[in-house]
């Protein structure tokens, strides 16, 4: 059953926001109380999930910008600092794939294409926690970093994408770094690592015969694609005080992926 209250009143700021994993965890955020801080850089999707949150009774501020860069990051934050005075919880959901830039298994990859999703995936990422922290340390709050199997196990002939892999580790390596460091002072950071996801980025695996039928033993649990809605439950879990006592965690939800 879920927990209607348990975010109430905090200000929770997720990047990504305008569509997928992003997009439903700030529906699920909205349920539960929580006051929005909405970044990515889609302004028009940023407006219509600024219409859909702000009709369950909750307040939304939204910023537009390609947060890959260290003066589009400190603005975001300086401007939702201005709004709401306080940070509570983040959610760095911001990815790419990265196909279209030139990513593949490591021999035919392109530096272009690793520079590019590292950039995107990891380095905003980054960028998102060295300015948000030092709010996030006065309210004692929480980090919740979106990761993937793919930064855990191989993805085999079907997902041969190395940077977006590397990115993904990344994300887990960073998160427990950070996790570690600030545990004594109060501030919580763990990852979420989904499997599959029935997203706009996977539109080509859930295309692909080979790939959905594959998923029938990698995600056995169903045997399908999971629901941007069970990754936003596991978020809105270790945003919350619910989670008070988790800190250096991913938390897979995959289906089963990284259990065999």
């Amino acid at each position: 059953m879920m927990g209607p209250d348990r975010l109430r009143g905090k200000v929770c700021l997720i990047s990504g926001a305008a569509s997928g994993i992003a997009r439903a965890t700030a529906l699920r955020f909205a349920q539960e109380g929580a006051r929005l801080a909405l970044v990515d850089l889609n302004a028009e999707g940023l407006n219509e999930i600024h219409r859909e949150a702000a009709a369950q009774g909750v307040q939304v501020e939204t910023f537009a910008g390609d947060i890959s860069g260290e003066a589009v990051v400190r603005a975001a934050v300086g401007y939702f600092i201005e709004k709401y005075g306080r940070l509570d919880c983040v959610f760095n959901a911001v990815g790419i794939s990265g196909r279209r830039f030139g990513d593949g298994p490591a021999h035919e990859a392109t530096l272009d294409g690793w520079n590019t999703v590292m950039s995107i995936n990891a380095t905003s990422m980054f960028l998102m926690c060295k300015y948000t922290i030092p709010h996030l340390l006065e309210t004692q709050g929480a980090i919740v970093n979106l990761s993937s199997v793919l930064g855990i196990v191989g993805g085999g002939m079907d997902f041969s994408t190395v940077a977006y892999a590397a990115s993904k580790g990344a994300i887990i390596s960073m998160s427990r770094s950070m996790a570690a460091y600030y545990a004594p002072q109060g501030l919580r950071v763990n990852v979420v690592a989904p499997g599959l996801i029935a997203t706009a980025m996977s539109k080509r695996a859930q295309t692909d015969a080979h790939i959905l039928e594959s998923i029938k033993t990698r995600q056995p649990l169903t045997g399908a694609l999971g629901e941007p809605e069970d990754i936003a439950a596991a978020v809105a879990y270790l945003a919350s005080e619910d989670a008070r006592f988790v800190t250096g965690a991913v938390l897979t939800v995959d289906g089963g992926w990284t259990m065999q």
